[in-house]
């Protein structure tokens, strides 16, 4: 298979966590941030989209074998992590993945099936995860002829104009429960998601 990276959005500001951050918060004793960015090395090379150094999400990947890549303008929201990393992306790569750090529920497997995706639905340049009942979600591959308009966005969407500028060549891939929205945003989320928590 052809090497495609995962960009791993993980540069937020956690606004609502009130102090805390959540990329730092546990998941079976791992940083939220390393759990994700392990789950995305089984995919692909990672290009980490972070906050300016000094900060503690560089600690918590200290030891992997990722791109870490700073983004000076990370307050701007979203879109200037996906810019920031795109630049980082090999010349060559036919698609790049692009994934959110504080979905809990990912797993390697999700990853796997939307790269399948790409595969087995050819005819689409965007293939996204789904929620069991059909609600899109995260992770989104985009086909490197969307890398353009990509790099052009501002704000803090996460590229859903692109998205709906490409309705029809997007796949949704249908993943297990509410793995592909689950995110963790506040402290109720958090304390939620612990207590209704199926392993």
């Amino acid at each position: 298979m052809d090497k495609i990276p995962v960009i791993l959005l993980a540069a937020g500001q956690s606004r609502r966590m009130g102090g805390a951050d959540k990329l730092i918060k546990e998941v079976d004793g791992i940083p939220l941030v390393r759990r994700s960015t392990e789950i995305a090395m089984t995919a692909g090379p990672v290009i980490v989209a972070l906050p300016p150094r000094p900060h503690r999400r560089y600690d918590a990947l200290a030891d992997l074998d990722v791109l870490r890549v700073p983004i000076p303008e990370a307050t701007e929201g979203m879109n200037a992590s996906l810019r920031g990393a795109l630049t980082h992306v090999a010349p060559d790569a036919p698609a790049a993945m692009v994934m959110l750090a504080d979905l809990p529920e990912l797993s390697s497997a999700d990853l796997g099936a939307v790269l399948s995706a790409r595969t087995e639905h050819p005819d689409h340049l965007i293939w996204r995860g789904a929620t069991d009942s059909g609600k899109p979600g995260h992770p989104v591959l985009f086909d490197r002829s969307l890398f353009s308009q990509l790099s052009e966005l501002t704000g803090d969407d996460g590229a859903q104009s692109v998205v709906r500028a490409n309705k029809d060549k997007v796949h949704l891939e249908s993943l297990p429960r509410q793995h592909a929205l689950r995110d963790l945003d506040t402290r109720e989320d958090w304390d939620d998601w612990h207590a209704n928590r199926t392993l």
